[in-house]
């Protein structure tokens, strides 16, 4: 039987999501958790990947085994034995087809910043204290809807077939000194999300005007994009498939 498992992680003592032979990673403790609980090898296909530092409110893996699982005692026992950033929520039986990645149809990512010193969010949020005109940044975020080819914002010599993606939300929020970018699509590139709001921090900032950003889109260059904020404002917020 294939089971799904959803879970949330703060990534900041991790490389990522994806197995590394010399850092810990968030699958590899996963995968050494289930295997031990469940007396068997497991290997754990997540939805995606995450880079080192980012975290994830939702997330969610596949993997097989052969016999049925308790979900609550199961939940019990791996909330205990994982480390105190990772947490499972619940494990969801489906058919072997299921795949994590293959059948996820959008995924949502927040970045969050806050303007004024705060000292309980400095892991999770990203102190930037220079102002910044959200309206800019707003209407510059509803560029991303025209176009699909975001190679500009990608991570270079990334091995991809294609650098397109189908942005369906990008907007920005303010909560007082605390601002928050909201991002789904279809697909994400590397690095793509932290680029791009990197990107809309400079028309922020007035260093790249409106029509400046839809440029940086148009010439496929990373070279022009802006820099790639800090990862430990980032998270995967949500994943969703057609059965869940």
């Amino acid at each position: 039987m294939r089971y799904f498992v959803e879970f949330a992680y703060n990534g900041k003592n991790y490389c990522g999501w994806q197995y590394q032979p010399h850092s810990p990673s968030v699958q590899e403790t996963l995968n050494k958790a289930l295997s031990t609980l469940l007396r068997t090898p497991i290997d754990v296909v997540g939805a995606g990947r995450t880079d080192t530092g980012v975290h994830a409110k939702q997330m969610f893996a596949h993997f097989d085994f052969d016999e049925t699982i308790d979900s609550a005692i199961l939940i019990q026992k791996l909330n205990s034995f994982l480390p105190k950033d990772i947490v499972v929520y619940r494990f969801i039986p489906l058919h072997r087809d299921a795949h994590a990645r293959f059948d996820a149809t959008a995924r949502t990512y927040q970045y969050h910043l806050h303007t004024f010193k705060d000292a309980f969010v400095n892991e999770g949020s990203w102190y930037f204290f220079n102002p910044l005109d959200l309206d800019k940044m707003n209407e510059a975020a509803q560029i991303l809807f025209e176009y699909t080819d975001f190679k500009c914002f990608s991570k270079t010599h990334t091995d991809v077939k294609t650098f397109n993606c189908k942005i369906t939300q990008a907007y920005w929020q303010q909560n007082g000194t605390n601002l928050i970018f909201t991002i789904s699509a279809d697909r994400f590139l590397r690095n793509m999300v932290r680029a791009t709001v990197g990107t809309l921090v400079s028309v922020g900032l007035k260093k790249l005007t409106v029509e400046d950003f839809r440029k940086v889109i148009e010439s496929r260059d990373r070279n022009l994009a802006g820099f790639s904020v800090p990862a430990h404002g980032l998270y995967l917020t949500k994943v969703n498939y057609p059965y869940l």
